[in-house]
């Protein structure tokens, strides 16, 4: 089976329907060019800029523009995966200030197949920004069946500490593109990573990329400019990269032997 994916867009704070607008012109241009599958960047919609008085309001509209993504998805018969969408959540009796930030995984008949971090969709996984950095994400969406895990990201260069900056100011593009692969090859999955764009001078990494083992990266986009990435994944390869390295099957083991996976309370030797 084949895929086809793309990514990587940039966004103006708080400009919802310009955001909204940009990113469906990239989706309908992808499936034009028979894409199955569309993943959008974090916080797509209203950039993260929680303190601005503005956020709340925009974080608001969240169910209006997640019925019409779905409405997108149908007409344009695409799966998507409109990045993160910040909810904001009322109670009643309590000020409107939980917010949530969310992925979904909308298949290209219009319906939520899923919501969040912990689901496995039709062998999907979603996962979402740091979430990045912890294997054992992977590792409970890969024993749940996933072979695609799809992750959307607003990562930038200065996320790092001055300490690791003064070493080397590209220290996260190095973890990134280091750790998407190691993902790929540890899980025998493909990584779908759609970053934010934007201006490099404020510090955007951008390096959309999928990830698959044997090969590393496919259609990486190495600026942080606002671009689409169109990547095909064979999906052989990852029954390859299995029955060579046979992760899920040690996964499944009876003998699997790291006790975290297990939940196990027995006395560590």
């Amino acid at each position: 089976m084949h895929y086809r994916n793309f990514a990587h867009v940039s966004n103006q704070p708080l400009q919802v329907e310009d955001n909204f607008k940009r990113a469906s012109d990239f989706i309908r241009t992808a499936a034009s060019k028979e894409a199955q599958l569309a993943v959008l960047p974090e916080y797509h919609l209203t950039s993260w800029v929680p303190d601005d008085p503005g956020f709340l309001d925009a974080a608001s509209k969240w169910r209006t523009y997640l019925q019409r993504y779905q409405d997108l998805a149908k007409e344009c018969n695409i799966c998507i995966v409109p990045g993160t969408i910040v909810e904001q959540h009322t109670a009643e009796g309590i000020p409107p200030t939980k917010l949530s930030n969310v992925a979904y995984f909308i298949d290209n008949n219009g319906y939520i197949l899923g919501r969040y971090v912990k689901n496995h969709l039709c062998k999907v996984g979603l996962l979402i920004c740091w979430d990045l950095a912890f294997e054992e994400g992977f590792r409970e969406l890969t024993s749940g069946g996933a072979k695609m895990i799809i992750i959307p990201t607003f990562w930038t260069l200065t996320d790092c500490s001055p300490a690791g900056l003064k070493r080397n100011p590209f220290a996260e593009a190095k973890f990134l593109d280091s750790i998407l692969v190691s993902r790929a090859y540890e899980n025998t999955s493909a990584i779908v990573f759609a970053n934010a764009g934007g201006p490099s001078e404020r510090g955007y990494a951008g390096l959309s990329q999928v990830t698959v083992p044997f090969i590393g990266a496919l259609g990486r986009l190495g600026s942080s400019d606002e671009a689409m990435s169109l990547v095909d994944i064979d999906t052989a390869i990852l029954d390859e990269a299995e029955d060579n390295y046979k992760i899920r099957a040690d996964l499944a083991s009876a003998d699997w032997h790291y006790d975290y996976m297990r939940g196990s309370t027995k006395e560590k030797l």
